[in-house]
């Protein structure tokens, strides 16, 4: 179902468990990620195509687009993109990418061994190490499963014939770095599929206080990126139920008071030429 549909009233014996007599059941996006997306504070104009893409972001990340209809070719297959529905019957094309799942596992193997570093900490060391020098292909099955992530980092980076992160900080700009340049990839995968530039990248959720990871994104896609809400999925489920009660018009509406409603932060690319040069090496690693 497309969301905002109203299916009835609580059956009699709940109501009365919880004291809710009153109250109606709604269909929300009815997938996380689905609320998530109705959360993208964009502008969305009828009959014009959206050219903005969003990253749902924590553990993992969501990255994709909003189309009217699913997407089912050739091209689809080879990239590995879903379609999944959306609110409001549009279709959430995307691909699942690794996301911060990398540097929390390297911060569950420090801090097991004593170090209590915190995640201002994290960004404290990764600041301080040298850009741009090392990558990893963060979807490779080196780092799915829970183990000494820092070790796979490093193992990965020999084996693809790069210096390998020694310490902390560099461990975690290199995860980080390597998440924002798959962001490039797949942005460039999502323009091939909607057949047109994308302007702005969205990102809603829990990793977008990751500043540091939210910067690298605008400079590695060299593309304007706008952040929050970061409790995406809990607004987009509230504001689908606001759309069905009536208390805004539609998903475009319900898209405007959010903007209105809930702190969003701009970045801006920087450093593109580093980044462009960067990309390429990066692009050889992944092959």
């Amino acid at each position: 179902m497309p969301g905002s549909t109203t299916l009835g009233s609580l059956r009699a014996n709940v109501a009365a468990e919880c004291g809710l007599a009153s109250a109606k059941v709604v269909l929300p996006g009815t997938h996380d990620t689905a609320s998530a997306v109705m959360a993208v504070p964009a502008h969305s104009r009828p009959g014009v195509r959206p050219d903005w893409c969003y990253v749902s972001l924590g553990t993992w990340a969501l990255m994709g687009i909003e189309s009217p209809k699913p997407v089912i070719n050739d091209s689809v297959l080879k990239l590995n993109f879903t379609n999944e529905g959306g609110i409001g019957g549009t279709t959430r094309l995307l691909k699942n990418i690794t996301g911060l799942w990398l540097v929390q596992e390297c911060r569950r193997v420090w801090n097991h061994a004593g170090a209590n570093l915190d995640w201002e900490a994290l960004n404290q060391l990764s600041a301080a190490a040298a850009p741009l020098r090392s990558f990893i292909n963060p979807d490779a099955a080196d780092f799915g499963a829970p183990g000494d992530m820092p070790e796979a980092i490093r193992a990965f980076c020999r084996k693809t014939g790069q210096t390998p992160p020694e310490d902390k900080g560099a461990v975690v700009r290199c995860a980080l770095e390597s998440i924002a340049m798959k962001f490039r990839q797949v942005l460039q995968m999502c323009e091939e599929l909607s057949g047109g530039r994308i302007e702005t990248i969205h990102i809603v959720g829990g990793g977008t206080k990751n500043r540091q990871l939210c910067q690298f994104a605008a400079d590695s896609c060299g593309r304007h990126v706008v952040t929050g809400p970061v409790e995406a999925t809990a607004i987009g489920n509230l504001m689908m139920q606001a759309v069905a009660a009536g208390d805004v018009a539609s998903i475009a509406e319900a898209r405007e008071v959010i903007r209105r409603s809930f702190p969003v932060e701009e970045f801006e690319p920087q450093n593109t030429a580093a980044w462009d040069e960067a990309y390429q090496r990066f692009l050889r690693v992944v092959a």
